[in-house]
């Protein structure tokens, strides 16, 4: 049961009075930003919030790392003053003084999806086996919230980020993280390599899909990608192009449409797909595949008759069991990608001054056999 105000833990915090901490983040923003902009972005320093919320420095410490109790007036004090001042405190410093809390966080964007669910059980898993907790973050695919969540987690709460990250922009993304602060990015990748990441091979199996699709003599292939800032959609978009192109086959932007990770966000871009008299179909998404195979159904089409599909498989489910037969599948080892993302982070705590590099893992192309 939740505890209710005025119950503490055993460190005599009551973890139930705190502030609005998404409002309050999202103020650290705004604040930072307006400082940016007068060209003053100088560091402010824990004396600085300590001054503008009354209290002393280790009133400030203790607010921010819960390790003593402070009352919920003085907590609301220190936390308004770290948003208007745009205070982030320096992860090194912190861990040095404080130890491990023995946490990893995980930004995700959007923890209803399989895929993640998927993954943030097999990264507890691994995590758990080497005696570390997971902390989930949901963005539900907004940059801002991202943004919220990397300040707010990486301000004490968790030794280390995992990130999925949705943003497009790197030096923003760059200008979140605390010096020093270990960050590995999952599924996602920047031009500039200046973290970590695992991710999965995504140019590969769309090129050799959508060749196959030409060789079996369909013309209009269609295709439906993710969010188009997100690096996996940006690599399968031009994986797709590529192929088409070197197949000779029709070059229409309006044969590419984009969905996101989140549910229903599949059956516009088919109805204007099936407009474009498309004869086969490339879903770059395991959750929007699902949301194809039962669109197609109730259209009357049949898989491998009437059109044909290619689709991720990013987990267990009944319709990809029932249907696979009937459509080319690329198989996304996601277990493994959580394993391996919770494996680097660990390792990025222990050293985090080790060079950054990028895994890549396979996916398994599996054609129909029809």
């Amino acid at each position: 049961m939740p505890r209710k105000n005025g119950q503490v833990n055993e460190k005599g915090v009551d973890e139930n009075h705190l502030p609005d901490l998404y409002c309050i983040m999202q103020m650290i923003t705004q604040a930072r930003n307006r400082f940016c902009e007068r060209g003053t972005c100088m560091k402010v320093t824990i004396s600085d919030v300590a001054k503008l919320a009354g209290v002393s420095t280790a009133t400030v410490s203790h607010t921010i790392n819960s390790t003593r109790y402070v009352s919920g007036e003085t907590r609301d004090k220190v936390y308004r003053a770290i948003a208007e001042l745009g205070y982030t405190p320096d992860a090194s410093a912190r861990s040095f003084r404080t130890g491990k809390k023995k946490t990893i966080g995980f930004i995700v964007p959007d923890i209803s999806n399989k895929f993640f669910a998927t993954m943030i059980e097999s990264v507890e898993n691994y995590l758990s086996a080497h005696g570390y907790h997971l902390i989930i973050a949901n963005t539900k695919e907004n940059p801002e919230r991202e943004e919220t969540n990397i300040r707010l987690l990486s301000a004490g709460l968790v030794d280390g980020l995992l990130i999925a990250s949705t943003m497009e922009d790197f030096s923003r993304f760059e200008s979140l993280i605390p010096a020093g602060f270990p960050v590995v990015l999952v599924d996602r990748t920047f031009d500039t390599k200046r973290f970590p990441s695992v991710s999965v091979s995504n140019f590969q199996p769309i090129y050799r899909s959508v060749c196959r699709l030409a060789g079996k003599g369909d013309k209009r292939i269609g295709m439906i990608g993710g969010l188009p800032r997100l690096s996996s959609t940006k690599e399968r978009i031009a994986a797709y192009q590529e192929a088409v192109a070197d197949c000779g086959l029709p070059q229409d932007d309006l044969l590419i449409r984009y969905g996101n990770s989140m549910e229903n966000s599949a059956q516009s871009c088919l109805d204007e797909l099936l407009e474009q008299k498309c004869d086969a179909l490339v879903v770059a998404q395991g959750l929007m595949a699902s949301e194809t195979v039962i669109y197609l159904h109730k259209k009357g089409l049949k898989l491998g008759e009437d059109i044909d599909l290619v689709t991720f498989v990013d987990y267990d489910s009944d319709i990809n069991y029932l249907y696979s037969k009937q459509m080319d599948c690329i198989i996304q080892p996601v277990e493994k990608l959580g394993e391996t993302a919770g494996e680097l982070i660990l390792q990025r705590i222990e050293t985090p001054d080790a060079p950054a590099f990028e895994q890549v893992l396979t996916s398994t192309y599996q054609p129909c056999s029809m």
